[in-house]
């Protein structure tokens, strides 16, 4: 260790007495602007503004990777190691930065912080990692140019935000685009040239709409230009929004065209139920702040389910149902019951601020301190849960945080359940979430079935569908309608 001590030391007075030739005026100012992560903060931003889908998933996880790698070495590793800064005799008045640090040096939480943030970016694409690379190592380099650190401290801190970057991938897989099979592959559907036929409520409230009814809307702006032949309505806070889809919907079978929606996944909710009760083909145009049915599609963007109208490109898709009391409801993307509806509106949010798993780990600790499992009946059988969840299709990945489907159409429901009735059943899976190991974990199960009985709801008094919370009483059948929806599709995903 004296060695390598030595070494390191030896190391940065060589440093201190060079100058950069190109570099010397830029690396004290860049070291200034990572101060607290502001420089981050705001390539995140900028990622997120400009990079598209793929842009906002890197801006996340490199934020989310730096929080953190953060939270680990200016909390931890440094109360741990207790180093002393170098001392700045050798180092030009000039380079030194007007505050000096007055935490210890080991390790570095610039550099532990720049890591993680061009790491997590290039996890989720290396081309923008490419770019985020060079301006994170000048960030590294800048610490020992200006005498904040010693090489050894930038190392340790550049191999910590790596790793921490690295695993966030135990929580949050790396998005992998894929194309959604449908059963069967094509349906017969109108093509409608322009759009003629196609009625489309814009929910004006939705992450895309102007939100309040009055004057142009962008969304419905850019519809009536992409398909001029479109007749598109816009839902507002004094309307109705069942009647206005159900009006739509009429005035569509009128004209043999189709229906369509642009809203987030509750808004497209209740088009598909809609449509579905009268046959009739569904357009879904993304237009929400998630749009997790429609990106499961392989829709990204208005004009791609634009161009599906018009070629009269289309799928068959399932319906999750959920009957309690005598009525019906239709899913398309989830249905749970038990602590997962509190715990997804906490960690939406969370996550535009700090990145979706810190968000979810948070969320989770958050909700399992003051939550108490539900008590039901499934089966007839008494059951003690925290969580009762059921997808329409097959979700990945495994555990607490489903984000997407391989297919919308494989007849069947993914069940999954967190049981609450073992001892210390709310540490242990405080500590399987965190651990990442929630798919080997004793308190959860998961299997794909056709169908499930509720046979008590119990003392679990809501459940949500597609993230809409709503009131259920009695007991509860979970099933499935087998290609019960058609839907526009592209003829090849749109590109994430």
């Amino acid at each position: 260790m004296a060695t390598l001590d030595t070494m390191d030391r030896a190391l940065f007075d060589r440093v201190a007495r060079a100058r950069l030739p190109g570099l010397h005026p830029w690396l004290p100012r860049l070291s200034r602007a990572a101060d607290h992560g502001v420089l981050w903060q705001a390539s995140a931003a900028a990622l997120a503004a400009f990079g598209g889908r793929t842009g906002r998933r890197a801006a996340l996880r490199g934020i989310g990777s730096l929080a953190i790698a953060s939270a680990v070495a200016n909390v931890a590793a440094k109360h741990m190691t207790r180093r002393p800064r170098p001392l700045l005799e050798q180092v030009p008045l000039a380079r030194q930065l007007v505050r000096q640090p007055f935490t210890t040096s080991f390790p570095s939480g610039h550099s532990a912080s720049a890591a993680a943030f061009a790491v997590g970016v290039a996890l989720e694409s290396p081309l923008l990692g490419a770019v985020v690379a060079p301006v994170a190592g000048a960030v590294a380099l800048s610490r020992v140019y200006v005498g904040a650190h010693y090489p050894g401290d930038v190392l340790a801190g550049v191999a910590l935000g790596a790793g921490a970057a690295a695993l966030t991938l135990r929580w949050w897989p790396r998005h992998v685009a894929a194309t959604v099979p449908a059963a069967p592959p094509r349906v017969a559907v109108p093509a409608l040239p322009e759009g003629t036929g196609l009625c489309v409520v814009v929910n004006t409230g939705s992450g895309g709409g102007n939100g309040n009814g009055d004057g142009p809307d962008p969304t419905a702006a850019e519809l009536s230009s992409l398909l001029p032949g479109a007749d598109v309505r816009l839902f507002g806070p004094d309307d109705d929004l069942a009647e206005l889809l159900e009006s739509a919907a009429d005035d569509a079978a009128g004209r043999g065209g189709a229906l369509g929606v642009c809203g987030g996944d509750g808004t497209v909710n209740l088009a598909a139920s809609v449509a579905a009760a009268r046959g009739l083909p569904l357009a879904v145009f993304p237009g929400g702040t998630l749009n997790h049915f429609a990106v499961d599609l392989g829709i990204n963007s208005l004009r791609a389910t634009a161009e599906a109208v018009e070629g009269g490109h289309a799928c068959a898709v399932d319906l999750g149902l959920a009957a309690d009391d005598g009525r019906q409801r239709v899913f398309v993307n989830t249905f749970s019951l038990g602590v997962y509806p509190e715990l997804v509106s906490l960690r939406e949010k969370l996550e535009g601020r700090i990145g979706k798993w810190p968000a979810l780990a948070v969320s989770v600790l958050r909700v399992l301190a003051t939550a108490e499992p539900v008590e039901v009946e499934v089966s007839g059988v008494p059951r003690r849960l925290w969580l009762l969840f059921a997808g329409n299709g097959s979700y990945d990945p495994p555990g607490f945080a489903p984000t997407r489907r391989a297919g919308l159409a494989d007849g069947k429901l993914d069940v999954r359940t967190v049981d609450g009735s073992s001892p210390f059943a709310r540490t242990r899976l405080a500590g399987a979430f965190l651990s990442g190991t929630m798919g080997r974990s004793r308190v959860y199960r998961a299997a794909r079935l056709s169908g499930l009985e509720v046979t008590s709801l119990g003392s679990a008094r809501r459940i949500s569908v597609d993230g809409e919370s709503v009131p259920a009483h009695g007991s509860l059948r979970l099933a499935k309608a087998r290609a019960g929806l058609t839907v526009y599709r592209p003829a090849e995903p749109d590109p994430a």
